[in-house]
């Protein structure tokens, strides 16, 4: 008889992940909103948000060793209550003259703090499950995170509009320590680890043990990091910054619509989660290649409507489809390929791994961002240039990637 899915580590895990994520995107709303109604630039608030993502990638590699050598459950409860007891600081301090101010010393340091998090929960899930329940538990904290995109906007600008910033910060610390509390109900083992010596020691050591890992003796997964962050090169670099371009300038479509296809690539992320979960089992790695070929494939009869004549709403609806079939397939792939990876690394490795994980994808996705925002300004009047060869482009690193899979399909497991 396998193992069960909701095991009771487990499920205090996600009500964790709950907690959190809710917090922090009722946060991060209230913050967006309060800076723009005090700068009236949304530039402003997005270079904020830049220059924060910069400790998490800096940092990710430490987080990992962390997250390898110190209890995992103690790592999360520590890092939530010092994310409650800085957010409860900062609405303590904040003033009209200090708001910028404490605003962007705030976002850094959850920042930080995000870079030890992310690493120390993927390498939690192999911990607590094991086998195809390892894809399982991914997707379920996969689409926990989706619905509180989808719910927490909303709670957190109903909040902001009654109650101002304040209150919203201190229903933020509240979430972080619900999330502690939750936490510290987790049983895990100890993980021991060789290496004497000093803390520099101990992170080359570490440090070199990990990028031997993916680099010599299992260069599947470093290859498997790669494809994993080209394909979030393209799909976030044409979502967050070719979907609104179209709706609300191309189409020339109110904020209403592009709420409403923000809404619809939610509910995708969620349907991509659930049909994860579904497919366990069932589907192969080897026929992964086929998810990443089918992002390409939603791709280009975006670029396609562009060719013909039809209304902005005909291009809308379509262009709604195509960005929801790729979130779909995105979602699954990203699911799949984490899962591979966790499967794929000794429990030593695991925390380093999966920041390394982390800090890729998350480079992968800034760097699309720029490369779309020129691409799609000097190809403002003909998209579809744009769109159709990304499409192409994607759907033969899904062709090329067909013979990797089948060999990773096969690969001996930890």
């Amino acid at each position: 008889m396998g193992q069960k899915l909701f095991t009771k580590n487990f499920v205090l895990l996600v009500m964790g992940q709950v907690s959190s994520l809710f917090g922090n995107y009722i946060l991060r709303l209230a913050l967006s909103m309060y800076v723009l109604e005090a700068t009236g630039s949304a530039a402003v608030f997005a270079g904020i948000l830049t220059a924060a993502t910069i400790p998490t990638i800096l940092l990710s590699p430490l987080g990992g060793i962390l997250a390898d050598r110190a209890n995992r459950r103690n790592i999360m409860v520590a890092l939530d209550a010092l994310a409650g007891i800085a957010v409860l600081c900062a609405a303590v301090c904040l003033s009209g003259s200090n708001a910028l101010t404490v605003i962007s010393i705030l976002l850094v340091v959850l920042s930080v703090f995000g870079a030890f998090e992310t690493p120390t929960v993927q390498a939690c899930i192999p911990q607590m499950l094991t086998g195809d329940n390892i894809i399982r538990g991914n997707a379920v904290v996969n689409q926990v995170a989706s619905v509180s995109y989808l719910t927490a906007p909303m709670a957190g600008g109903i909040l902001y509009a009654a109650f101002g910033l304040k209150p919203v910060m201190y229903a933020s610390v509240l979430c972080f320590f619900i999330t502690a509390l939750f936490e510290r109900l987790i049983k895990l083992g100890e993980q021991t680890r060789g290496y004497g010596g000093d803390i520099l020691s101990i992170v080359k050591n570490d440090f070199a043990d990990s990028i031997g890992f993916i680099t010599k003796e299992r260069t599947d997964i470093m290859k498997l990091l790669l494809l994993a962050a080209l394909s979030r090169f393209f799909v976030m670099g044409v979502t967050l910054v070719g979907l609104p371009y179209i709706v609300r300038t191309i189409l020339g479509l109110d904020a209403q619509y592009y709420g409403g296809a923000e809404s619809m690539l939610a509910i995708a992320t969620i349907v991509g989660s659930i049909a994860a979960g579904l497919l366990t089992g069932k589907l192969k790695y080897r026929r992964l290649s086929l998810t990443i070929a089918l992002i390409g494939i939603c791709m280009l009869p975006g670029g396609a409507v562009f060719l013909v004549p039809t209304g902005a709403v005909v291009k809308y609806a379509v262009q709604v489809a195509a960005f929801c079939g790729m979130q779909i397939a995105i979602s699954i792939f990203s699911i799949f390929a984490v899962s591979m990876i966790q499967q794929n690394t000794p429990d030593a490795l695991l925390g380093k791994v999966m920041a390394y994980t982390s800090a890729i994808t998350l480079c992968a996705q800034p760097a699309g961002q720029m490369v779309y925002g020129f691409l799609f300004d000097a190809f403002r009047e003909a998209v579809y240039l744009v769109l159709i060869p990304t499409g192409v482009i994607i759907c033969i690193i899904g062709a090329l990637s067909a013979g990797f899979f089948k060999k990773l399909d096969g690969s001996p497991r930890f």
